[in-house]
């Protein structure tokens, strides 16, 4: 696109915004509609071991989004002339894997776990046993297995589990959604349903399947943590356009966007300055 064309671009919300959390640093890059490159700005930040924990705050997470994006709206309005008012599109993505629990409150009650966290051999040995399925030690259901192996006292408090992406887009959006990518690595995918696969659910929520000590995995999966799974299809010519079913409160929030020939927009109207609104999802009709 020329500069007129790119200005126009802006100004009329012709644009997507990619905001990428990555393990040394957030990047976030504005396209306009022929996916040509406007505008980017990122932020660096570093893991940090704490109590035999990688990990990073959430206040890393907003600090990075908030001065990514504030570097982008700045380089649009030196470049361009013309405040970033509002954006077509937004789509999340960030490091797979990890742990991040919360309670019904939305309160976070462990440390974030990276996936650079590997101290969960025992779960992912057990759990590849029982699904005859490569776990690997980095994945979710790995992570939330070896904590209940170590009797962690946060358990009995879950009530939503995601990973980075899913937390970003959660609090941005209200909604509770990932993609089948980021899903896979949560817990193993059917691929002829692209959902969660039923038969090892059923196995990790039976209980009597469990080789551990009564009191631990037994009762807790009895819970009915999954509840029912939400039906729809992978995403074609959509970014996301998923919508949770009501009273949907499993552990692991698992939603795959409806297909629809309608581009998916999230409006977002922020200032070129430090700090930005992201209001309430919109979706098109499907």
């Amino acid at each position: 696109m020329n500069r007129n064309d790119t200005q126009e671009a802006i100004d009329s919300a012709k644009t997507v915004l990619g905001i990428e959390f990555g393990s040394t640093r957030i990047k976030a890059v504005l396209i306009g509609d022929d996916h040509t490159p406007i505008a980017s700005g990122s932020y660096d930040w570093e893991n940090r071991y704490e109590n035999g924990v990688w990990t990073y705050t959430l206040e890393d997470v907003w600090t990075g989004l908030r001065e990514s994006y504030r570097k982008l709206s700045k380089e649009v309005l030196e470049n361009y002339n013309t405040p970033l008012q509002t954006i077509g599109a937004i789509g999340f993505s960030a490091m797979m894997h990890g742990y991040m629990a919360f309670d019904k409150d939305g309160n976070l009650l462990v440390p974030f776990r990276t996936w650079r966290n590997t101290t969960t051999a025992q779960a992912a040995t057990a759990l590849t046993e029982l699904f005859q399925f490569n776990v690997p030690h980095r994945w979710s259901i790995a992570h939330l297995y070896q904590a209940i192996l170590n009797k962690e006292p946060h358990i009995k408090d879950i009530s939503y589990q995601t990973t980075l992406a899913g937390y970003v887009h959660w609090k941005l959006t209200g909604q509770k959604v990932l993609g089948v990518g980021d899903a896979s690595g949560m817990f193993p995918i059917d691929s002829k349903t692209n959902d969660y696969d039923a038969s090892k659910i059923e196995l990790f929520n039976d209980g009597s399947k469990w080789q551990t000590s009564p009191g631990s995995s037994r009762t807790f999966f009895r819970k009915s943590l999954w509840q029912e799974m939400p039906q729809g299809c992978l995403p074609k010519k959509v970014l996301s356009c998923s919508t949770p079913r009501p009273n949907y409160e499993g552990v692991f929030h698992f939603v795959r966007p409806k297909a629809t020939q309608a581009q998916a927009w999230w409006p977002l109207t922020a200032l070129p300055s430090e700090r930005a609104t992201f209001p309430q999802e919109h979706r098109s009709s499907p």
